[in-house]
């Protein structure tokens, strides 16, 4: 069972109740602690180590139906991650970076081949001649995004984040990614305000279209 790493809730398939009312806790509780501070590089590259493991998980898969499966949660967590970056740290690279703007512009482009290849992707069936071929496209041209982003990027932030403020960008992420869409729209816009207004159009349907998709058990 694979998780959305943000306080680390078990992932489930979306239901009705979530579409209207997604949690934000742990537990079924109130708290009684705060929760433990997390840096938002660390939530990251939490993120990039699930997709590497869904990326496998399809390529080791024995079935077509195992297969689809992990095709969807790879697209649902992709497709939020990407957009989760674009609203929430590209704009704080923007204002925090002396070339914040040229970085952030480098990985808007960087995500935007990648979205059109997982749109690419999300639409084949696993018996598709195209499906690993597309997928390894998509993966090669990700982790090198990935390579940059953890090697140049999420350090440059760091070094001038204070540990509080990388926590607040750190929730701020994972807030955000319970609100936007869960499958690829390249045609969409990249940059607040036009992408929020996107993604809260486009959310509802993916989500609902999520609850006919199947997901790892």
């Amino acid at each position: 069972m694979y998780s959305s790493r943000y306080l680390f809730k078990p992932f489930r398939a979306p239901t009705l109740y979530s579409l209207a009312r997604p949690t934000l806790g742990t537990g079924r509780g109130f708290r009684t602690t705060a929760p433990a501070a997390i840096r938002v590089s660390e939530l990251i590259k939490n993120d990039h180590r699930e997709l590497e493991d869904q990326y496998n998980r399809i390529l080791s898969a024995k079935t077509n139906d195992e297969k689809e499966r992990w095709q969807n949660q790879f697209t649902w967590e992709l497709a939020r991650h990407s957009i989760g970056e674009e609203l929430v740290v590209y704009p704080q690279m923007e204002k925090v970076l002396d070339n914040g703007k040229t970085m952030a512009d480098h990985d808007r482009h960087e995500h935007q081949i990648v979205k059109e290849d997982l749109y690419k992707f999300q639409g084949l069936q696993p018996d598709d001649p195209e499906f690993i071929t597309t997928l390894k496209t998509l993966w090669a041209n990700l982790a090198e995004h990935i390579k940059e982003e953890e090697t140049q990027d999420l350090p440059a932030l760091e070094h001038v984040l204070s540990d509080s403020d990388s926590d607040s960008m750190a929730r701020s992420f994972g807030r955000t990614k319970k609100f936007i869409p869960t499958r690829s729209h390249p045609a969409a816009p990249d940059k607040p305000p036009y992408e929020t207004v996107a993604g809260l159009m486009s959310a509802p349907m993916d989500r609902l279209g999520d609850l006919l998709r199947k997901f790892p058990d």
